[in-house]
């Protein structure tokens, strides 16, 4: 889907004639498939100049373009924008008369940002359109990022209005408790656009008798930020909920919502859920990044047997392609690269999804309703009657999915889906155990990828060493294996948090099923079996691609040894 920068943009010059439909299209794609904004696109394609795109933006908005001037913006000015709100929004005061601030906005055809600002904003706010490029050098210069010391600043600010609020109200705290009282929105704001700065993947709001924790999830392991008050457990876990339109009277049962933020000119998707518990609601966000999540096949990191078999199964015209690996291994990640490859205009695809985790153009994308009686089994039988040419099913869990998912195959559909089992041959094991006849089995699938997400070791600290007889013993290599290969592990530094590591990547093991393999199938051998033939026929396992990555450089032995 495109973000909230491209479609106004490109609605209002299409309804002034100033390009044609055929144009949007190109530029649409050009913006989705390298994340480039608009007005870029639009200039280097060489269809208007920078010029006339602000003048239009400013005539739609009424009221007029200015050059950014560094030296005529004045502390005063600066002072009327809290720096948290000039970064998260990319804004900028240009100018400061009387009371009205004139703020400049990269990405100002955002009516959402424009509410959330003139909340923040000390006083009128008129806003003004300028070129990006000067927005966000200003922004560089008079709102400089301070790096993690943002938050504890914000803390050690809000202390003071939490504690002015709490004497107000007595000892309830009834006056902060509305979720749209202003400190706390901006403190929601800046938890939401650090954990983006920190690449987080998950936010944790745990609440606890004497304390609030707040615990960031980044490259699969969490660490804690230092404790707001106890007393803003309750607004902060409101505010999240007005964002995610629940219901924030319901406090006794679990909700799920979606929240859609522009965070620093990014447009971030949240996934919501709350739990009761013994101290109040703990609330866990999901952070959909969808600048930072490459969806394309090739940067997945395959090893180039497993990409190309990848490829050439995706393009077959029926059959099974399972993904298999425990929660948060990057799986669905594998599937949406798929259907990305094979999404073109001259087939119909159908995801059935609990929930949906990236909105995909030009796939029709179905979300579970359990508690509606919307089940994947239900959802499944409803495609078949869309006519679909490929189905994606989250997660072949029960028979009746996985009996539904064989029966399109077998009806000349492509089916993708995952699976929770250790390895790929354990996956052949799992759908006989659910009570899949084996000969459904070794006919419908067409191979099984098993796969892990490891930490990645930081490039700025990486240090070689030799590793130990203990360490080698681990991985059932001896000296003589390695000749002269190097190890590395990461030092720990400013860049990576001190841990020594920054960023994930996929290690892969892919099964083909080919005919020896269906032939022990069919004869309900056990998964150490089917496992064994399939080494035996060539397949890379997870520890021998683990091995490759240590090997490059890119993760190390703890790493390894831990996942496979």
């Amino acid at each position: 889907m495109a973000d909230t920068v491209a479609e106004p943009l490109l609605t209002i010059l299409r309804e002034r004639g100033m390009i044609d439909d055929l144009q949007v299209e190109e530029v649409m794609q050009e913006h989705l498939r390298g994340g480039k904004p608009v007005l870029t696109v639009i200039q280097d394609y060489g269809l208007l100049d920078l010029d006339t795109l602000l003048q239009v933006m400013a005539d739609h908005l009424s009221t007029m373009v200015v050059e950014i001037d560094e030296t005529a913006i004045t502390p005063d000015a600066v002072a009327r924008v809290p720096a948290e709100s000039a970064r998260m929004y990319q804004c900028i005061p240009v100018g400061l008369f009387g009371d009205t601030v004139q703020v400049a906005l990269i990405d100002p055809l955002n009516p959402q940002v424009i509410d959330e600002l003139s909340f923040t904003v000390k006083g009128e706010m008129q806003l003004v359109v300028a070129d990006p490029a000067s927005i966000s050098k200003a922004i560089e210069k008079f709102y400089p990022a301070k790096g993690s010391g943002g938050y504890g600043d914000m803390l050690a600010q809000f202390g003071a209005e939490i504690h002015s609020a709490m004497e107000e109200s007595g000892p309830t705290g009834m006056a902060i408790d509305d979720s749209s009282e202003i400190p706390v929105v901006k403190f929601v704001n800046l938890i939401l656009m650090q954990a983006v700065q920190d690449r987080a993947s998950d936010i944790h709001f745990e609440p606890f008798e004497d304390e609030f924790k707040i615990r960031y999830r980044v490259d699969g392991a969490l660490y804690e930020m230092s404790p707001p008050p106890k007393s803003l457990a309750s607004p902060v876990t409101s505010r999240l909920k007005v964002m995610a339109n629940l219901n924030i009277s319901e406090k006794r049962m679990p909700q799920d919502g979606r929240i859609s933020v522009n965070i620093a000119g990014k447009q971030i998707d949240l996934r919501m859920s709350t739990l009761p518990t013994a101290f109040g609601e703990s609330v866990v966000l999901r952070v959909l990044d969808r600048s930072a999540v490459n969806l394309e096949l090739e940067s997945l990191g395959l090893p180039k047997f497993a990409f190309d078999y990848t490829i050439e199964t995706i393009n077959q015209p029926n059959g099974i392609f399972a993904v298999t690996g425990p929660t948060g291994s990057g799986k669905t990640t594998t599937l949406y690269s798929c259907l990305r490859r094979i999404n073109t205009i001259d087939t119909k695809l159908l995801t059935v999804e609990d929930p949906v985790e990236f909105d995909i153009e030009g796939i029709m994308q179905v979300q579970v309703n359990e508690s509606g009686g919307l089940t994947f089994a239900k959802a499944l039988r409803a495609f078949l009657r869309q006519d679909p040419d490929i189905i994606m099913i989250g997660e072949m869990r029960d028979l009746e999915t996985a009996q539904i998912g064989i029966q399109a195959s077998l009806t000349g559909h492509l089916v993708l889906s995952t699976l929770h089992t250790n390895d790929s041959a354990g996956a052949v094991t799992r759908l006989v155990d659910m009570g899949v006849e084996p000969f459904l089995i070794s006919s419908t699938l067409l191979a099984v990828m098993a796969q892990r997400l490891v930490r990645k070791v930081c490039v700025k600290c990486r240090t070689p060493f030799e590793p130990s007889e203990n360490q080698l013993s681990q991985l059932n290599l001896s000296p003589h294996d390695l000749g002269d290969k190097m190890f590395y592990y990461g030092r720990g530094c400013s860049i990576c948090n001190d841990t020594g590591y920054r960023g994930r990547k996929g290690i892969y093991e892919l099964l083909v099923v080919s005919d020896p393999v269906r032939n022990l199938i069919n004869e309900r051998a056990p998964t150490v079996v089917v496992r064994q033939k399939a080494i035996e026929l060539g397949m890379v396992t997870l520890r021998d691609d683990g091995l490759r990555n240590i090997y490059a450089g890119e993760t190390s032995v703890e790493e390894i040894l831990k996942y496979t």
